[in-house]
């Protein structure tokens, strides 16, 4: 049969209810997500009381669950590839889900523990497939926007969970636990299922010509029905079929050079950001301010996290990706420098609102611009596995934290975090290629490159 032509067919589509919709069922898995990822940090001043366990235990937990994040990403690529975005998607959601209701019935550390790197298995299994799908979905001259107005909503899930920590977490020595059954509810995703098409591309790709044509003659017909008739797309290029993708694929040099550079990225911006996130209620309230103090202070600072990622959206299709991604890393090096240099809560604050501004900005933007570093067959390789490298580099990122602190104080901690925010914008600033789309006549073909 002949090639649905996915790429050309979603290409020319105006955005619609059916973008819409679609943006937000990610949303919904990217909050949940959000919320999530950050209970352990906000609960473990109280552990800390109730347990008697020390930072270095922190440490421990933290990275483990980073060892978690690795296994999830890397599995999650295998199983995008061999049964879909869609369905990936809601399992990878379903499984955190499950573990972190688990640990909201944990009994010691060790059982807390074990659930986290479980959950943490989760979060970064969904977020790598979630990135997948939208790149896939989405036109590409507005897909970094939508990638971006995606993590907008998904964000709010970080000062939700703080605040509701703050308040909860102070009431009674059992209500830390309802920090994570608060981040459980994404199990809730499953109501989308009936909103959430295949991506076709995924579909053409395997060689699955019938079906990709089937899932592009609904959305088209959808967007057809609200929008009017749709224009021609531009004619398919004749592709052989992906075969079995195997982890040797990357090798290659057009998977490796794309790989190893990401692979910076993503090491620079978790060491970076949960060097922050999960480390600032701890370290705040080591150095003598309550824990209630602590984390209503770092609940505030997220308060920038969503402005952050609308921050992204507005920039990300104007501007060459990469030159974003290097500004915004320069800015985060230094609030966070600053952040660290004060005592002040008023500064606090303030610098760490922008941090979480920059930072989640960079976030979003790093989301569009991995997947298009990869055509449609090392797509998801490729963007696991340097994600979930990114996340393993940070199972020593704790435990740096926890020595430096214990070694050379607080400020010590942010010298070092900076450091990583600067190595990777200089990394990107150097080698990394520039992926905004040339703007091409409707009707012209248009080849999967690195952009596609």
């Amino acid at each position: 049969m002949q090639r649905a032509n996915a790429l050309n067919r979603l290409d020319r589509l105006p955005v619609s209810r059916f973008h819409k919709v679609t943006l937000l069922a990610v949303s919904f898995a990217y909050f949940f997500e959000f919320a999530d990822i950050n209970t352990f940090a906000t609960t473990a001043p109280k552990l800390i009381d109730l347990w008697g366990i020390t930072v270095d235990q922190i440490a421990y937990v933290t990275s483990l669950s980073f060892v978690g994040m690795f296994i999830g990403s890397v599995v999650a690529g295998t199983m995008a590839d061999r049964w879909g975005r869609k369905r990936t998607l809601l399992l990878t959601t379903l499984f955190f889900g499950v573990f972190s209701f688990a640990s909201a019935f944990s009994w010691d550390l060790v059982s807390l523990g074990v659930f986290r790197v479980l959950t943490s298995a989760g979060l970064a299994a969904m977020t790598v497939v979630a990135v997948i799908y939208v790149n896939e979905m989405y036109p590409s001259a507005v897909r970094g926007k939508f990638q971006a107005y995606a993590i907008v909503i998904g964000i709010c899930g970080t000062p939700a969970t703080n605040l509701i920590a703050s308040a909860v977490v102070p009431l009674s020595d059992w209500s830390w636990r309802l920090v994570f059954l608060w981040g459980s509810l994404g199990l809730l995703l499953v109501l989308f299922t009936r909103h959430l098409k295949e991506s076709p591309r995924w579909l053409e790709s395997r060689g699955e010509h019938a079906a990709a044509d089937e899932v592009l003659r609904e959305i088209e017909a959808r967007v057809g029905a609200e929008k009017g008739p749709l224009p021609a797309p531009a004619p398919p290029v004749e592709e052989a079929p992906a075969t079995r993708t195997s982890l040797r694929v990357l090798l290659q040099r057009k998977y490796l050079m794309p790989t190893l550079l990401l692979t910076v990225l993503w090491v620079t911006q978790t060491i970076g950001f949960f060097g922050y996130s999960s480390w600032a209620p701890t370290l705040l309230a080591k150095e003598g301010f309550s824990v209630e103090k602590s984390v209503f202070y770092v609940a505030l600072t997220t308060v920038g996290a969503p402005l952050g990622s609308y921050l992204a959206a507005l920039v990300t299709d104007r501007f060459e990706r990469k030159w974003c991604l290097v500004a915004f890393g320069t800015v985060i090096a230094l609030c966070g420098l600053l952040y660290g240099l004060t005592f002040n809560p008023l500064l606090i604050v303030v610098f760490g609102f922008l941090v979480n501004l920059f930072e989640r900005g960079y976030t979003a933007l790093g989301y569009a611009y991995s997947p298009e570093l990869f055509d449609t067959r090392g797509r998801s390789l490729g963007t696991s596995v340097s994600y979930g490298l990114g996340r393993l580099s940070n199972a020593a990122g704790p435990l740096i934290v926890a020595a430096l602190y214990n070694g050379h104080g607080y400020q010590s901690v942010f010298y070092f975090i900076a450091g990583t925010w600067l190595v990777g914008a200089i990394v990107l600033a150097a080698f990394g290629p520039r992926t905004r789309p040339k703007r091409v006549p409707v009707n012209q073909p248009r080849r999967e490159s690195v952009a596609g």
